[in-house]
């Protein structure tokens, strides 16, 4: 079997390794998550290719004794250089990747994580700084629903009635669904987060929405603020543990 494979990859985080060489973990369409070793100083070619958020293809050695990669080139498609001339663009970007990281890459069909991952980072790249967190909020919804973890806002998990479109709602964190105003009495509802009608019509339109196109549909911040908490409290639940990068939002 050889030893060289080549992944249509996303090149997720870099750091240094040792004195002159530095790791870098790669979103493949082949298989998922990959973690390799670039050799070099700072002058390598190599070096500069494999940056944070490029994307293209990847030609990795894996060596089976010790199980250790190594990335030996990168031919790039996509370099992105909007990601860096930006704190936004540059913050929502790594919150992204950090998402993408810390879930594994989503365990399988990876190809159209990838997808979803390129597409979000596209959009950052040209993107003002109000946009990065609609974009950011955008990703980690499609995140979550890629997981399965998007709950049904047509009914409530409760009494299974529908829930009105112009009514409130609020999620019920282990339950996977929302629940309706008549199953929770006021004290119950200020202990869940809220998804009012704004935040659900938003959330469900722009799920089959190219990041992009973001821009074409409003969303005030009451209805985003709830959006976010709700995202956040589903992520969070199925991952264990709420992210730092998320305080973006």
């Amino acid at each position: 079997m050889s030893r060289n494979s080549v992944y249509k990859s996303l090149i997720l985080r870099c750091r240094s390794f040792g004195e002159s060489n530095r790791e870098v973990w790669l979103l493949t369409a082949e298989t998922g998550i990959l973690r390799a070793v670039v050799f070099g100083g700072p002058k390598s070619k190599l070096r500069s290719y494999a940056s944070p958020f490029h994307s293209g293809q990847a030609w990795v050695y894996h060596e089976p004794i010790k199980d250790t990669r190594k990335l030996s080139d990168f031919d790039v498609k996509e370099w992105r250089p909007g990601l860096r001339e930006m704190y936004e663009r540059a913050m929502a970007a790594d919150a992204a990747a950090e998402t993408i990281l810390f879930s594994h890459g989503g365990g399988g069909s990876w190809e159209k994580a990838l997808d979803l991952a390129e597409g979000t980072l596209d959009a950052l790249a040209s993107a003002d700084s109000l946009m990065c967190n609609r974009i950011l909020l955008h990703f980690l919804w499609s995140w979550a629903d890629f997981l399965g973890l998007k709950p049904d806002f047509d009914y409530c998990s409760h009494c299974g009635k529908k829930i009105p479109s112009a009514d409130m709602s609020f999620l019920l964190p282990g339950e996977g669904g929302l629940a309706c105003t008549t199953c929770l009495d006021i004290e119950k509802q200020n202990r869940f987060p809220e998804a009012g009608p704004g935040c659900r019509r938003w959330l469900e339109t722009v799920l089959s929405l190219s990041p992009s196109l973001l821009g074409r549909y409003s969303l005030d911040k009451k209805s985003y603020d709830e959006a976010k908490n709700l995202v956040i409290a589903v992520l969070g639940e199925a991952l264990g543990k709420k992210l730092n990068c998320w305080d973006l939002l």
